[in-house]
Formats: structure tokens, sequence, C-alpha cells
């Protein structure tokens, strides 16, 4: 039996809404590494083992880099079906970042613990990220 186009219509607003939920959330999540490293980036230059002007140097570029990061989230947020190349960047980026962060975590000699940690608490981060955005693009896809 075949779905009224009303019941379908009001099953694709759903399945947008949930895309751009799961969108925003990654978003955010990204937003709070991004700021405080801006504003802040003493308070994390030890977490990469970095001290004193070079490693909150360091630390406010990585900030800059995910503020950077976010701009193909927002057409991905606003209209996930019509900005699919921008969603598509979103999944990409998402992916690079995970795999490039364990690519590194597996070649960091012993001795490194805050490094360790921090680049763990990275790569959980965006695993779970990149389930999120996985699931918005699914749920957006045939709507």
């Amino acid at each position: 039996m075949k779905k009224s186009l009303l019941a379908f219509s009001a099953s694709g607003k759903k399945s947008l809404w949930l895309s751009r939920a799961a969108l925003l959330t990654v978003l955010i999540a990204n937003m709070t590494a991004a700021i405080p490293f801006v504003i802040r980036p003493a308070d994390y230059a030890a977490a990469f083992e970095l001290n004193g002007a070079p490693g909150e140097a360091a630390v406010r570029g990585f900030g800059i880099l995910f503020l950077m990061w976010a701009v193909p989230f927002v057409p991905a947020m606003l209209e996930p079906v019509r900005h699919r190349v921008a969603f598509v960047c979103v999944l990409a980026m998402q992916v690079i970042g995970l795999v490039g962060e364990s690519l590194m975590q597996a070649a960091l000699p012993a001795g490194h613990a805050a490094l360790r940690a921090t680049g763990l608490r990275f790569i959980a981060f965006d695993g779970i990220g990149l389930m999120l955005l996985l699931i918005a693009y699914y749920l957006s896809h045939d709507v």
C-alpha cells in the first residue's frame, strides 16, 4: 500500500529535521573545542605537550582550523538535500580527521601520556561525530 502524499511529506520533514539536529550537534561539539582553543590556548597547550608562546600559537591555530572546517556544516545543515556537496565534504572531513588521528596515535612512541590521552579524546570525539553524520546523511538521503 502506498503512503499518502501527506504522510510522506510529514515523514520527510521529520527526517530532515533529525538530520539537521545531528549536523548541529556535531557542529556545536566542534565549536566547544574551537572557541576555547582560540580564546584560551594556554589552557590546552600542555595536552599537546606544547608550552609558551609557540604552544599557544599552535593551539590557537588548531582552533582557527576547527572554525574553518565548520563552514560546510552551515549549508549542509540548512538544506541537507539541496547542498549534498557540502554534506559530503563534512563527511569527508570527519573521515580524514578520524583516520589521521588514528594513524598519529599508532605512530606515537611510548612516553607521551598526555599526548596519547589527547589523541584518544579526539579519536572518540570524531568517531562519535562520524556516526551521527552518517545517520544524518542517511536520514536526508531519500527525502
